[in-house]
């Protein structure tokens, strides 16, 4: 990765930590939800637990890649330092590069609660070749939630994008099975998650930590939704750099 990305993940960072609350709101709700739901319920059950912390970090990597780039883009682009930087000689791929970066640290320190309340709470236990595929697989899943936050961070002004988000936050969890384990979601949500990104996304970090079985219907899925939010990414991106730049 080339120097001037990482200058541009730094400086993304050095925004961030400027506004504290920001890492704390991406944090607070799978935290709070597993302290509230998981702890009490099924934290004496590790096989149970284990499957809950595996919904809850799903939920993390979802809510923090849907406010940071959906959100986070919307307010860069309404900032006059945005359009100076797009007009500069370098190009598009190390600003992307450095904002993706900074983005999955973000992605690190919101899971970082839930992990730890897992570990030091619960009876959740993962060998090490499972908690190595469990963090490939959370890389994995980050991806079509990040352009799903692009799309909407280059597609909608600031104060659209941020009541989008919220509108598709909760819903998405929900319908995708985020909120209950393997097999207990409601029969609606059981027919419908596998075909949403989320749910197709909570199956696989079901099957990296436990003996869920890879689906290979949701993967499809899955793999349909990366491929069309990158497509609605990609058109939001130059559609905004045609409005602002011709």
């Amino acid at each position: 990765m080339s120097s001037l990305a990482l200058t541009h993940a730094r400086f993304q960072l050095l925004e961030i930590s400027r506004i504290p609350i920001a890492l704390f709101g991406s944090a607070f709700f799978p935290s709070a939800a597993m302290l509230a739901f998981v702890v009490p319920f099924v934290g004496k059950d590790p096989e149970l637990a284990t499957a809950a912390t595996a919904s809850m970090v799903t939920f993390s990597v979802m809510s923090t890649n849907l406010f940071q780039y959906g959100v986070g883009v919307a307010e860069d682009r309404a900032q006059p330092w945005d359009p100076y930087v797009r007009t500069l000689p370098a190009g598009a791929r190390p600003r992307f590069a450095g904002r993706i970066l900074a983005g999955l640290c973000m992605m690190a320190l919101s899971l970082l609660p839930v992990v730890l309340i897992a570990a030091f709470l619960t009876e959740a236990t993962l060998t090490p070749a499972a908690f190595a595929v469990t963090a490939l697989t959370t890389a994995l899943i980050a991806i079509p939630f990040i352009l799903m936050g692009l799309a909407i961070g280059y597609s909608m002004p600031q104060k659209a994008a941020v009541v989008v988000a919220q509108l598709l936050f909760f819903p998405l969890a929900f319908l995708g099975g985020l909120m209950t384990g393997p097999g207990m979601a409601p029969g609606i949500v059981e027919d419908l998650a596998p075909y949403l990104p989320t749910g197709g996304a909570v199956r696989l970090m079901w099957a990296a930590v436990s003996d869920f079985p890879y689906d290979l219907s949701s993967i499809a899925a899955l793999a349909v939704w990366t491929a069309a939010l990158a497509g609605v990414a990609v058109w939001a991106y130059r559609r905004d750099e045609g409005r602002r730049f011709s």
